[in-house]
């Protein structure tokens, strides 16, 4: 028989408390790892939230942009009390000018573009964009007529506004409504609120012709 001196532990296992410390420092550093993965899989998310709201104020405003920037100066109808031409219509919900339709759109040609700021489904607000044929300065009614599109939607508030020159030819006060039909703004503002309250950055377009038009010099409907 082989005896075994006070001081060898041949064979001896775990203690409780060498057990329990064990398990104590596996949970923590499953803990530690649970936080650190929530936290990168937070910033990911929040990364790509960011990324497709930025995706989408390029898209919306881009597409608002070259619309306006091709705003032309043709009539699409008449003020039935002043007889004169309407050429850009603007309220602070609702704007209507004319432009040349892009052919990934449709036939091309000019086009009225009516922009419209009404309810969405869900309590907020959202665009919509109508497009009609003009001819001889007049909307006319085709045959297979275009769907109103959802430009943007999921909003709290959006709004338009208009500016031109005053009569000392420096720039005037923005206005809520654009009552010089016949004429185009100078410059058009777009605001628009997330439903989270974040506001966009305001998009400010310069419209090329409305120097063509200032001043009344194009009396007629084109």
């Amino acid at each position: 028989m082989v005896r075994v001196g006070p001081g060898i532990a041949a064979g001896r296992g775990f203690t409780l408390i060498e057990v329990l410390l064990a398990t104590v420092l596996l949970a923590a550093g499953l803990a530690l790892a649970f936080a650190t993965l929530t936290a990168a899989t937070r910033t990911v998310t929040r990364g790509e939230a960011m990324a497709q709201h930025s995706e989408r104020e390029r898209a919306v405003y881009g597409f608002m942009r070259a619309r306006l920037t091709a705003a032309r100066s043709i009539a699409f109808g008449s003020d039935r009390d002043t007889t004169l031409p309407q050429r850009f219509i603007g309220e602070p919900t609702r704007m209507r000018f004319v432009a040349d339709l892009p052919n990934y759109l449709g036939r091309g040609g000019p086009y009225l573009h009516d922009f419209n700021i009404e309810p969405g489904a869900d309590g907020g607000a959202r665009i919509m964009l109508t497009l009609s044929m003009v001819q001889a300065g007049e909307v006319i009614e085709e045959n297979q007529p275009r769907e109103p599109e959802v430009l943007v939607e999921d909003l709290a508030s959006a709004s338009f506004r208009y500016r031109s020159l005053d009569g000392e030819g420096g720039v005037g006060e923005w206005q809520e409504r654009w009552e010089t039909v016949e004429q185009l703004p100078l410059l058009v503002e777009v605001t628009l609120t997330d439903q989270d309250g974040r506001a966009w950055p305001p998009l400010v377009v310069t419209l090329p012709q409305a120097a063509g038009t200032a001043g009344g010099m194009f009396g007629g409907s084109l």
